[in-house]
């Protein structure tokens, strides 16, 4: 199945580096004209090094009026990815109201405010869009020390569901993907205790840790045409995790 963005725009969030990076790399090599946004000028430098007419814009999404600023300056896109996040992880008994105000506002608010000003774009210009947010399993299952992160991916994921209600009408889809543990260059770092990685290893079928390569893939498959009828939908890449 040969899935092509030539002469589609999207916006992709959170892409200097892991998840991010990957998607706009691909959309890039399908056809794609990529703007891509970090908050890290370096991470954004070296992807424009390798892929020069890869857009880049340095951009705090957690700063609600400069991003509205900013994408409105950018645009029509016919197609936005919201991978921005951050994970603070702390014990239950131990979470602060700094560590669920700063998770909130980049998890939940930010993709919010981003989708708002790309899907009213979208509506002006008629243009049949595609969203998809990056969630995480956390959403759908306890893990230790995740309760504001997996917090904030389940409202990520009834934002999803609410958008693709009221967005549907309009042709635009919104989807979610829910990965599980992914080997991002930090992902490999922070799982490389064996004792750690078993234990969430345990509770996956497969016996694995995914790759970007795989949640790149869902990303664009969800964006594609060949994704017409889907919407709302929140899509697991975990292995089966979520099936035991």
């Amino acid at each position: 199945m040969e899935i092509s963005f030539r002469g589609k725009k999207v916006f992709v969030t959170g892409a200097g580096q892991g998840i991010g990076r990957g998607i706009a790399e691909q959309l890039w090599r399908t056809g794609a004209k990529v703007v891509a946004v970090s908050r890290t000028r370096s991470h954004l430098e070296t992807l424009q090094n390798e892929y020069p007419s890869i857009d880049i814009v340095e951009l705090d999404v957690g700063d609600w009026d400069k991003t509205r600023e900013v994408i409105e300056s950018l645009g029509h896109f016919d197609a936005l990815v919201n991978n921005a996040g951050i994970g603070l992880c702390q014990p239950f008994l131990e979470c602060t109201p700094e560590a669920f105000d700063t998770t909130m506002n980049i998890n939940l608010k930010s993709i919010i405010n981003v989708s708002q000003v790309v899907a009213k774009k979208m509506i002006e210009n008629k243009t049949q869009g595609a969203i998809v947010n990056v969630s995480s399993q956390a959403s759908k299952a306890a893990l230790k020390d995740h309760t504001i992160y997996s917090a904030s991916k389940a409202g990520l994921d009834a934002v999803t569901r609410a958008m693709a209600l009221e967005l549907g009408p309009y042709g635009i889809r919104v989807n979610a993907v829910n990965p599980t543990v992914i080997m991002t260059a930090m992902g490999r770092i922070g799982w490389a205790d064996p004792d750690k990685a078993n234990t969430m290893l345990s509770k996956i079928p497969l016996g694995r840790f995914g790759e970007v390569s795989e949640v790149v893939d869902a990303v664009l498959y969800l964006l594609s045409d060949k994704a017409s009828m889907i919407n709302g939908v929140e899509l697991p890449i975990d292995g089966g995790f979520l099936a035991t």
